[in-house]
C-alpha cells in the first residue's frame, strides 16, 4: 500500500513537471515547483516509514523548511518586479 502511494507521489511529480513547463505564468510554475517540494516532502516520509528508519522525518521536516522560504523568496522577488512595472506605467 505504501509503495502505491509512492508511486502516486511520483506520478504526481511528473504532472507538476508539466506544469513548470506549460505553466501560462510565472506565478503558475512558481505553485508548481512548490508542489513538487511537498510530494518530495510526503514520498521522503514514506519512504522512511517503509524502511523503517524515523530519521527520514528529521530530513523531511527540513526540507520542507527550506521549501518554504524558498517559495517565499521567490514570491517576494516576483512581487518587488510588478511593483516596480507598474510604477513605470504611472510615469509613463
Amino acid at each position: 500500500m505504501f509503495e502505491f502511494a509512492i508511486l502516486c507521489c511520483g506520478i504526481g511529480i511528473i504532472f507538476c513537471l508539466v506544469r513548470v513547463v506549460l505553466g501560462p505564468s510565472s506565478f503558475d510554475r512558481v505553485l508548481a515547483v512548490n508542489a513538487i517540494g511537498s510530494l518530495v516532502i510526503l514520498g521522503i516520509t514514506l519512504h522512511g516509514f517503509l524502511l523503517g528508519r524515523p530519521e527520514f522525518l528529521d530530513i523531511a521536516i527540513l526540507y520542507a523548511l527550506i521549501n518554504f522560504i524558498g517559495t517565499i523568496a521567490i514570491l517576494k522577488l516576483f512581487g518587488r518586479n510588478a511593483q516596480l512595472e507598474k510604477k513605470k506605467q504611472w510615469k509613463q
